[in-house]
């Protein structure tokens, strides 16, 4: 079947599994919407379809105002084996043409300008800018559609840097001005925004906040009926937030409400992007489970996704505190790391983790590990402050840190899709109860894998007899 025909039927059955992967535009009004839209669906021969909501809008459609686009979960992950794009994209919405110029952008992805051109070109039809900037304008729209912020704020925490350069981008790229989005003013400060976030179903929330809840660290991190939230640091501004199933989700429209506490002015789409991938809210589950299920057969979970840390480097402390104990062993010493070098989010008792400079320069006494294991935490912390901008794959050089520790600091700290942990010992526990199977049937989900075979321990084991030998 060709993607216009895949997309063809997505429309036709307002397919929730395809929401933000394409988009809709409609000739006889103009306007371009999700697959999910509520509206009258059109006559096929009045519809075009684009990868994404750039080029729907570069086409000269606005968007509409029912289904709102700006909603939409994100596309990356429809992007498959297109890693460089991928990561791209990533950069992008975590604010690196807003911090950085398009070079610089091509030199962190180790390409040249001119084949960043090119990928954005050839599978979104539009120009690595032209994206950045209509991601700040949708976040803007966002914002006005769904939160109290002034218009002034809500122009500075899209990534704008005046009003009069927030208005004109705006009304040039919706075709509308900010107060046609928004009717009545605004006014008042907010301290809590509430938002909502979009996702393709399934989603498994049950087992993520499972995983999440054997392993949350006292103050830190919190799991309260259907809750998760969190603490965390963005540009030296600490802040918290909360997740939860948003009670208005439809069985079209899926989307979990976020409580975020980020007392800054800045540009918010770094940590929505942030959120978004540490619940893994991207997924295009789709995809994974066609290509999981001829391995793990009955036994594969519907919507499982990865759960996520804030970053790299709490996910390489946790991973080193983690070896050779159990789950509950290495909380028990991340807690006592939280407890004598944890700062606070300022008004209230909620831990942050601690930085690399508390690792650095303590003794590390309060931990109860091999005193080889304490070395290697101060030295990733110590190698992390002299190269900031260094990479997981890059602190393999250090002592008592090898490839599993990197991979699951990618894997949980990064959001990356294919690292496969066939090393270890959980894995290998599932692995007796699964077909044989290669690492290449797993790829390009080889960490949706690794998760899956985690999960199914806690799943009922097939009798012997009906596992397969070959």
């Amino acid at each position: 079947m060709s993607d216009i025909q895949l997309y063809q039927q997505a429309r036709l059955s307002r397919d929730p599994r395809f929401d933000g992967l394409f988009f809709i535009g409609v000739k006889s009004t103009g306007i371009y919407c999700r697959p999910i839209c509520p509206a009258k669906l059109p006559a096929e021969h009045q519809v075009e379809y684009y990868s994404c909501a750039a080029a729907a809008a570069q086409a000269g459609f606005r968007p509409c105002l029912r289904c709102r686009p700006d909603s939409a979960p994100h596309s990356p992950a429809w992007l498959g084996v297109q890693t460089t794009l991928r990561r791209a994209i990533q950069l992008i919405d975590q604010g690196a043409l807003q911090q950085g110029n398009q070079g610089q952008l091509a030199d962190r992805l180790g390409i040249s300008e001119r084949y960043l051109r090119k990928l954005f070109q050839q599978h979104l039809g539009v120009a690595p800018k032209h994206y950045a900037l209509y991601q700040q304008v949708l976040l803007a729209k966002q914002l006005l559609h769904q939160t109290q912020l002034p218009v002034a704020e809500i122009a500075l925490r899209s990534g704008f840097h005046s009003l009069r350069r927030f208005n004109d981008a705006f009304k040039q790229q919706v075709q509308l001005t900010p107060g046609q989005i928004r009717r009545r003013p605004q006014h008042g400060e907010q301290t809590v925004l509430e938002l909502q976030l979009s996702y393709r179903p399934p989603l498994d929330w049950e087992a993520q906040l499972a995983f999440w809840q054997s392993r949350t660290l006292d103050g830190m991190e919190w799991v309260r009926g259907q809750i998760y939230g969190r603490t965390f640091v963005h540009q030296n501004v600490p802040g918290w937030f909360e997740l939860c199933p948003h009670p208005a989700s439809t069985q079209q429209n899926h989307s979990l409400q976020l409580k975020l506490h980020w007392p800054s002015s800045a540009d918010l789409s770094p940590v929505l992007a942030k959120i978004r991938q540490l619940a893994d809210l991207d997924a295009n589950m789709l995809a994974i489970e066609q290509q999981l299920s001829p391995v793990f057969g009955d036994q594969l979970t519907a919507g499982l996704r990865i759960p996520g840390l804030w970053g790299s480097f709490e996910a390489a402390i946790r991973a080193i505190l983690g070896q050779q104990v159990s789950v509950q062993g290495a909380r028990t010493q991340l807690n006592r790391l939280l407890t004598e070098l944890a700062a606070t989010v300022p008004g209230t008792d909620k831990k942050l983790f601690p930085t690399p400079e508390a690792i650095a320069g303590s003794e590390l006494l309060m931990i109860k590990v091999p005193q080889a294991r304490r070395d290697t935490l101060k030295a990733l912390a110590r190698f992390v402050i002299a190269q900031p901008d260094s990479t997981p794959d890059d602190w393999l050089q250090l002592k008592g840190i090898g490839p599993w520790t990197v991979a699951y600091a990618k894997m949980r700290g990064l959001g990356e899709p294919d690292l496969w942990l066939g090393g270890d010992l959980g894995v290998q526990k599932a692995l007796a109860h699964l077909p044989a199977f290669t690492e290449q049937q797993l790829s390009p989900w080889r960490s949706y894998a690794t998760f899956q075979a985690w999960h199914s321990l806690s799943l009922p084991k097939p009798a012997k007899d009906s596992v397969s030998k070959d």
